[in-house]
C-alpha cells in the first residue's frame, strides 16, 4: 500500500484518487479551494463525474502541508497554467523519497517548458514521472479498460509508479522518452480543437482521418527536432492519445473546436466547454517552438489563425487544402553522387541561405546496431543533410584507446548504407571539431548525451549543439 497526495480536484484528479483508494491505497486530496473540498467532502460527488460516488475513505484536506508530509506520492493533477505556482507551495513540504507523479498536459509559454521541467524546477531532489496517455476522466470513473504511461528518464523510477498504478482496469507502460511523452500530451490538444473544428463545420469521416494523421505528423516533425524518440509519437501517448482527443464526446478540446465550427466565438465556445481547454493554452507555445526551430505545422497554424487572429474556419480549411504538393514519404535532399557540389555550394551560403540545414555527428559505429541506427534516424529528421564522422582505426587505437571488430572502410560502408546518412568524413583527432563546423557549414551538431555539456563550446562557432538520449531499448 503506497500513501498518495492528490494535489487537484478537478476530474481527472477525482478520477485517479477513487482508482487509487479502490486499489488499495490510502488517497488524501487536497484543492487550492477551500470551498470545493467543502463541497466533496459532504457530497461524495464530482460535479464533472456525476456517475461517480467518490468513497468514504478518501481524505480531503485544506491544509497541503498536511497532505504532503508522510506520503510515498504527490499527484500533480492541476490545471496546466496552476502548475508552477501550486509547486513553488508545495516545494516547502515536499520531503526525500517522495514520487511526484505530473498527469498535467501542456507547455508553458513563455519558458517553453513542460510540466514536468516546472515541477522539477520549482521542487529539487525529488524525481518528477509524466504519467500520459489515451485517458478519459469520465472513462476511469467508471472502471473501462484504460492503457496510460509512465515516463522517467530513469526506468527503475518510471517502473515504481508503473506498479502503484496498475490495476485490472488500468494498464501501465513505460518509457524514457519524458520531453516525447509531455509534447505529445500538450499539442494533440491542438488537434483535437482543429478536428472538432472539421465536425462543427459538417465534414465527415475522411476529413477527421486526415486530422488525425496529418497532426501526428506535424507532432513528430516537432519532436523528433528537439531529440524525442520517434517511438513515442506511434505509441499510447502520441497516436493513442491523440486518436482519443481528436474523437471522443468526452473531449473539452473536441467539443471546443466543435462550437467554433459551428459559429461560436473561441471565447463563448470555452465558456459552453466551461473546463479548461488545454489546447487553448498550448497554442502559444506551439507556434514559438515551431518557430524557433523552422518546423511546418500548417494545421496548429490554422487553429491558430481561427482562435487568436479571428481566421474563419472556412478559409482555414480551403488554405489547407490547396497547399502546395507534397509526399507523404521524405525523400533525400540530394544524390550521394552530389557532395562535392553540395559542399562547395554551402561555401556561398555560410548560413544555410540556401534552405538546406546541415548535421554532423561523430562516433566509431563498430557492430552497427538498433542504437547506432536510431540515433542517425534521430540526427537526420533534424535536418536535410547529415554528415558523419567516423574516428579511424588510428584515432579509436592512440586517442580512445578502443580497438574495433570492423576496419574504418569496413564501418564506412557499413554507415554509408543507410538511407539517412549523405556523407562519411573520417575523424582523425578531437580538435577537428571546430574546422569541420566551418569547413562544411554546420547547422547542427548532434551526439550522444552521455556526452552531455562536453561540446558546448561549439555554440561560440553559431553551431546548435543537441545531445540525444540513448535509445530505451540498448541504453
Amino acid at each position: 500500500m503506497s500513501k498518495i497526495c492528490v494535489i487537484g480536484a478537478g476530474t481527472w484528479g477525482m478520477a485517479l484518487a477513487r482508482m487509487l483508494y479502490k486499489s488499495g491505497h490510502k488517497v488524501v486530496v487536497w484543492s487550492a479551494l477551500p470551498e470545493e473540498i467543502d463541497q466533496l467532502d459532504k457530497t461524495r460527488m464530482q460535479k464533472n463525474l456525476p456517475n461517480m460516488i467518490i468513497p468514504s475513505g478518501i481524505e480531503f484536506t485544506k491544509d497541503i502541508a498536511q497532505g504532503c508530509r508522510g506520503k510515498d506520492i504527490l499527484l500533480f493533477a492541476v490545471p496546466s497554467v496552476y502548475v508552477r505556482n501550486t509547486a513553488k507551495i508545495a516545494a516547502h513540504f515536499v520531503e526525500s523519497g517522495q514520487i511526484i507523479v505530473n498527469v498535467a498536459k501542456g507547455i508553458e509559454p513563455d519558458t517553453l517548458c513542460t510540466m514536468s521541467e516546472i515541477l522539477e524546477q520549482e521542487i529539487e531532489g525529488v524525481p518528477v514521472v509524466a504519467l500520459s496517455g489515451p485517458t478519459h476522466a469520465e472513462e476511469v470513473a467508471m472502471d473501462l479498460p484504460t492503457t496510460i504511461v509512465s515516463a522517467h528518464e530513469d526506468e527503475s523510477i518510471a517502473q515504481k509508479v508503473q506498479e502503484v498504478f496498475t490495476n485490472p482496469v488500468m494498464r501501465v507502460y513505460t518509457n524514457t522518452d519524458v520531453k516525447g511523452v509531455e509534447l505529445c500530451g500538450a499539442f494533440k490538444n491542438i488537434i483535437a480543437i482543429a478536428s472538432g473544428i472539421s465536425a462543427g463545420l459538417g465534414y465527415g469521416d475522411n476529413t477527421e482521418a486526415a486530422l488525425i494523421t496529418r497532426g501526428l505528423a506535424e507532432m513528430e516533425r516537432l519532436g523528433l527536432k528537439l531529440g524525442c524518440h520517434p517511438n513515442t509519437f506511434s505509441g499510447l501517448a502520441g497516436m493513442g492519445d491523440l486518436i482519443v482527443t481528436a474523437t471522443s464526446r468526452h473531449s473539452r478540446n473536441n467539443r471546443c473546436g466543435y462550437l467554433i465550427g459551428q459559429g461560436y466565438s473561441p471565447e463563448d465556445a470555452i465558456k459552453q466547454v466551461g473546463m479548461v481547454v488545454e489546447g487553448i493554452n498550448a497554442i502559444p507555445a506551439a507556434m514559438k517552438l515551431a518557430q524557433m526551430h523552422s518546423i511546418n505545422m500548417p494545421i496548429v497554424f490554422a487553429v491558430n489563425d481561427i482562435v487568436n487572429n479571428g481566421g474563419s474556419p472556412e478559409d482555414a480549411v480551403h488554405d489547407l487544402m490547396g497547399r502546395e504538393m507534397t509526399t507523404e514519404i521524405p525523400k533525400p535532399i540530394i544524390d550521394l553522387d552530389h557532395e562535392s557540389v553540395l559542399i562547395s555550394s554551402a561555401k556561398d551560403y555560410p548560413n544555410g541561405e540556401e534552405g538546406i540545414k546541415r548535421v554532423i555527428t561523430y562516433g566509431t559505429f563498430d557492430r552497427l546496431h538498433y542504437g547506432h541506427i536510431n540515433q542517425l534516424r534521430r540526427a537526420k529528421a533534424l535536418g536535410d543533410y547529415l554528415i558523419v564522422a567516423l574516428s579511424t582505426d588510428e584515432f579509436n587505437w592512440a586517442e580512445k584507446h578502443k580497438k574495433c571488430y570492423f576496419t574504418y572502410e569496413q564501418r564506412k560502408a557499413l554507415v554509408e548504407s543507410l538511407r539517412y546518412v549523405d556523407l562519411v568524413i573520417p575523424e582523425e583527432n578531437w580538435e577537428q571539431k571546430k574546422t569541420d563546423m566551418h569547413k562544411y557549414c554546420i547547422d547542427t551538431f548532434v551526439i550522444g548525451d552521455d556526452w552531455k555539456g562536453k561540446f558546448d563550446y561549439l555554440k561560440d562557432e553559431g553551431v546548435e549543439v543537441i545531445y540525444l538520449p540513448k535509445t530505451p531499448e540498448i541504453g
